[in-house]
């Protein structure tokens, strides 16, 4: 029987305790029917956002720690999403390279 992945640690190893997983590695307990694994991103539109689709910046940002301002129509790839409150994608921006992006300062193009 196969478990899923650790919520907190990603690892592979997780056994079943009576009704919940267990981690060795990181010691952290759930119970599978109360967990909410689907973490969705959604653009300023309120469309579904996913790993591999092709966004488009609708506020100019500027980049911290650089002199790099980002207009408007910036188009990105979404290399990945990250659960977080200050950016979730992690994109690949035409000019710019790999930068973390607010989902609220994109659309889906």
């Amino acid at each position: 029987m196969s478990f899923p992945p650790c919520l907190n640690c990603k690892s592979e190893f997780v056994y079943q305790d009576q009704s919940h997983l267990v981690c060795p590695e990181c010691a952290f307990e759930w119970n599978p029917s109360e967990t909410d694994d689907a973490f969705t991103v959604k653009d300023i539109n309120g469309k579904l956002l996913e790993q591999g689709d092709k966004v488009t910046l609708v506020k100019d940002l500027k980049v911290k720690g650089s002199s790099l301002n980002l207009k408007i129509g910036t188009k990105a790839v979404i290399k990945r999403i990250v659960e977080g409150k200050d950016h979730q994608l992690d994109c690949k921006v035409d000019g710019a390279g790999e930068i973390m992006v607010t989902a609220k300062y994109v659309k889906k193009a």
